[in-house]
């Protein structure tokens, strides 16, 4: 059967994607601009659009299941701490701020609903690692302040995160590694007009 055909053919074999079930034909794992492949400039059947959009299809597609992989592998190095991802990352949105913040500060920095940082608080303050705190200048507003034990965690957060990092980047030699951190810090801290 021909590149042309599996593409049109629906029975073709096709791999389930690993963590959505999201199907993807086995010749989408091939190199943008290799012969045959969807998308590329001269392969029989590529529709009437420029190669790119399917190649940037193709990109974001491996992203996503690059992403899924890293959550995976960090929720596996964070199990031994006793922490989630989630977790994780509000107890080092609180250790960024200056002064302990409020929870309307953390939810606004975490872009999630009040209530999503509020059962997020509710988990580390019932194992130790936050305490609500009111602000001294206002008895109404509740702020949110690391514990030591939140300060310890935190240091168990960075070692498995690194380990978790290097699980990832096995594969890479440093000199890739260092054009990839490149790459990332474009995509997420495109600029002021990059934004969506």
């Amino acid at each position: 059967m021909s590149t042309t055909d599996r593409t049109s053919d629906p029975d073709a074999p096709a791999r389930a994607d690993d963590a959505g079930g999201v199907p993807a034909r086995a010749e989408d794992a091939g190199a943008p601009g290799r012969a045959g492949v969807p998308g590329t400039p001269g392969t029989p059947g590529t529709p009437g659009t420029p190669g790119a959009s399917d190649a940037d299809g193709l990109l974001a597609e491996q992203l996503l299941r690059l992403t899924r992989r890293l959550h995976r592998i960090q929720k596996r190095h964070l199990e031994p701490v006793g922490i989630t991802p989630a977790q994780s990352r509000l107890l080092r949105t609180v250790a960024a701020f200056g002064e302990p913040p409020r929870m309307a500060d953390l939810a606004a920095r975490l872009e999630v609903v009040p209530r999503a940082v509020t059962s997020l608080v509710d988990g580390l303050e019932t194992a130790g690692r936050v305490r609500r705190a009111p602000d001294p200048d206002n008895r109404r507003v509740i702020r949110i302040e690391l514990t030591d034990a939140g300060r310890a965690t935190l240091r168990e957060l960075r070692s498995a995160r690194r380990a978790a990092a290097e699980d990832i980047l096995a594969p890479l030699t440093a000199e890739q590694r260092e054009v990839l951190g490149g790459l990332l810090t474009a995509l997420v801290d495109p600029g002021p007009e990059g934004g969506c």
